[in-house]
């Protein structure tokens, strides 16, 4: 497993916990993330980051996961699958180094692993719409590494399982 993988199934949990119990983030941090990445200081600074990033953004995945699960109310969908897509779109609109194929094929692993059955078909249906949408809306700002994998028009290819 890659370590950037590790860090995104961490900051899954500790998002979990934190959806569950609320709570300070600085002690969901300490107990949730640290423990298991505290020989790394790269990876966990990286699932640091990414953990608060999808606090501060939260709403604003929250609308566009609303906007893209059809005939579905968000209270509905599981909350591993919404908590997985929120930390997708973080990603995709907020760390402009990773390539939007890679938090995609990495996100529909970790739903696979860690909710239903169905999930990991679903989650990909809804990334692949949001990544399409967000695109289309010019919001997709990627440089570096994260232009891999973006055709000339700036979209990524199809995350397939």
């Amino acid at each position: 497993m890659s370590k950037r993988r590790h860090a995104r199934e961490r900051v899954l949990q500790a998002l979990y916990a934190h959806a569950l119990g609320g709570g300070d983030s600085a002690h969901i941090i300490r107990t949730v993330i640290e423990p298991r990445i505290e020989n790394d200081a790269v990876t966990f600074g990286f699932a640091r980051d990414l953990f608060l990033k999808c606090l501060d953004r939260e709403q604003e995945a929250s609308d566009i996961i609303r906007d893209h699960v059809q005939n579905w109310d968000l209270s509905r969908v599981a909350i591993v699958d919404r908590l997985v897509i929120q930390i997708a779109i973080v990603e995709f609109l907020y760390l402009e180094d990773v390539p939007p194929k890679v938090t995609m094929n990495e996100l529909i692993e970790v739903a696979k692993k860690y909710s239903t059955l169905d999930s990991g078909k679903f989650v990909n249906g809804v990334l692949d719409a949001v990544l399409s949408s967000l695109v289309e809306t010019g919001r997709i700002k990627k440089k570096g590494r994260g232009l891999v994998g973006m055709d000339y028009a700036g979209r990524s290819g199809e995350a397939r399982e």
